[in-house]
């Protein structure tokens, strides 16, 4: 039996912030990060909270990646404020941290409710306001840990394209070619279905359409607003297909040297399409045609794809390879069969097109290096 399953309520366009003030709750707990509180934009959130006569405090000590030690300290907090709505207000760290908040203040106490979660993304990449998983860092153990449970999808999401206007170049790369990869790997995963094919294509036409333009020019805002509607569709998709080995390797990848998770993913992606085209090579074939580039046989529409992904990489100043992560070579090949042996654990492993040995992820290391 194939399932597809959506449970948030997606606001977007005009006046989307207003659904804060529509929201039964008693209190409010706010999770974002220092910049968001310096930037003003955490103060947007809290006045149309303040109109609707709604107490709140605001948990601001999200950092990237974020830490085993950041939720738990989040979670104590929450406890204490005993808040009914969590609003997650960010990138995908704090939108992983407040899941992780969540989820932990829950196991800790049973006399806590699960709050109402609300996500607010900041970025468009990790389509986490949709999705059950969240990526929790464990840094004495240099591991990042993917969570995945019902719970943590959240109850609403509010996409307004105003917040992402401050997102810097180099990140508005890395965030959209994070978006390309959760679209593909849903599409060539071993659990596609119809509705998440529907997804990811669309998704997969909108970064080839906006993402240069919204790294071009920060200012255009259509172009925003449909990376971060293309970033929420892809998240749908992959929520339900799973994803694949670029993520295993890009979790393995930034738990050990620290690389932001969608530039690992833009480095990674074209190798491991290479590796996945022998079970996935007509999916990659599909996806040429629907894109408009040459895909006469299998050969030639999976090259078609990597050409592609190369050459926007390339626009947007994102390395081929590892080595340009100015990451050290001894070191990086002193962790290799560490890196291996967890791409091979991760989660999203299990769904990719082609099982990987052990063998088989240190040469895709070796390769990308």
């Amino acid at each position: 039996m194939t399932q597809f399953y959506g449970k948030t309520k997606i606001c977007y366009g005009n006046y989307a912030l207003d659904t804060l003030e529509e929201l039964p709750c008693s209190k409010a707990f706010v999770v974002t990060d220092p910049f968001m509180v310096k930037s003003g934009f955490a103060d947007q959130v809290t006045s149309h909270l303040g109109r609707h006569n709604v107490p709140h405090s605001v948990f601001s000590d999200v950092e990237p990646d974020p830490s085993l030690e950041t939720v738990k300290k989040g979670a104590a907090a929450l406890l204490t404020c005993k808040a009914d709505l969590i609003i997650a207000l960010g990138g995908g760290s704090a939108i992983d941290t407040a899941k992780g908040i969540a989820y932990f203040a829950c196991k800790a106490s049973s006399e806590m409710n699960r709050p109402t979660l609300l996500a607010i993304p900041t970025t468009s990449g990790t389509g986490s306001e949709v999705t059950s998983i969240a990526v929790i860092t464990d840094k004495e153990h240099g591991v990042k840990i993917p969570l995945r449970d019902e719970s943590l999808i959240p109850d609403i999401a509010v996409l307004d394209a105003r917040f992402t206007r401050t997102v810097p170049p180099s990140v508005t790369a890395a965030t959209g070619m994070d978006v390309l990869t959760h679209a593909i790997e849903a599409y060539i995963t071993r659990n596609h279905n119809a509705f998440t094919d529907l997804l990811a294509v669309q998704a997969i036409n909108y970064v080839f359409k906006f993402l240069l333009r919204a790294y071009k020019h920060m200012e255009d805002m259509e172009a925003r607003e449909m990376m971060l509607l293309g970033s929420c569709m892809a998240g749908m998709a992959f929520n339900n297909s799973g994803l694949g080995i670029t993520h295993s390797m890009a979790h393995a990848l930034g738990g050990h040297f620290h690389v932001p998770h969608g530039l690992a993913n833009a480095v990674l992606l074209p190798y491991a399409i290479r590796f996945n085209s022998f079970d996935a090579g007509v999916r990659c074939r599909e996806l040429a045609r629907v894109i408009g580039l040459p895909h006469e046989n299998v050969e030639e529409g999976t090259k078609s794809l990597i050409y592609a992904i190369d050459t926007l990489n390339d626009a947007m100043g994102i390395p081929a390879r590892i080595r340009d992560l100015r990451i050290d070579e001894k070191a990086f090949f002193a962790a290799v069969d560490v890196m291996a042996a967890h791409a091979l654990e991760d989660l999203c492993t299990a769904t990719n097109p082609r099982r990987p040995s052990l063998g088989d992820l240190k040469e895709l290391f070796a390769q990308a290096w």
